[in-house]
């Protein structure tokens, strides 16, 4: 009696993983963008920067610390929570709501640069305006990101891209900051293509 032979089972697809920008990359990006900022504000007068959490806050302080050695200039940072702003609550699982702390001074009438690490959908970015508008009235708003990697569903763009990264809607962008993740990298992770 013969037997059919035995099915062969593909082996599972394991994801793949690119490392876009390495610790010494993130350092170069955030030099950069803190001279673009001092570029295009005219050396940062009347500025402040509101970090979005999680890992926008640390990048917003990076940014601020990058600007006082490069100019000698104590650019305010406070904290900007969206939680209660996100269109996407009732998908997701409760988050804490954290606090928004405001620079001293406040943010009515100085122009405000949004800190994010990665801009996607650009829903983010529509709940921080509107957190923003909650909060004061800023002269003028601006956005600093990271990563860009694409895919709006918003017409929203920043002002300040540390890196394009052009990305398929599988694929996933991982941001760790040695203040939250305990190492600067920036990760693609995708499907394996095998």
């Amino acid at each position: 009696m013969a037997y059919p032979p035995a099915a062969r089972s593909s082996p599972a697809r394991q994801p793949s993983v690119k490392v876009i920008l390495t610790a010494a990359d993130v350092s170069r990006v955030v030099d950069r963008i803190a001279h673009q900022i001092l570029e295009k504000t005219q050396g940062a007068a009347d500025t402040v920067l509101l970090g979005v959490p999680t890992r926008g806050v640390p990048l917003a302080r990076r940014l601020a610390a990058r600007i006082s050695t490069f100019e000698g200039l104590d650019v305010p940072v406070g904290v900007l929570d969206i939680t209660l702003y996100r269109d996407d609550l009732r998908r997701h699982a409760t988050r804490a709501v954290g606090p928004t702390q405001l620079p001293p001074g406040g943010i009515d009438g100085r122009r405000v640069v949004l800190v994010d690490d990665v801009l996607f959908s650009g829903r983010t970015v529509r709940a921080a305006l509107d957190a923003l508008s909650d909060i004061g009235r800023p002269a003028s708003v601006q956005l600093a990101v990271l990563v860009d990697r694409g895919h709006r569903q918003l017409p929203i763009r920043a002002d300040y891209v540390g890196k394009n990264i052009p990305t398929a809607l599988a694929e996933n962008v991982k941001v760790t900051l040695a203040e939250t993740d305990g190492e600067d990298e920036v990760r693609l992770f995708g499907e394996d293509p095998r």
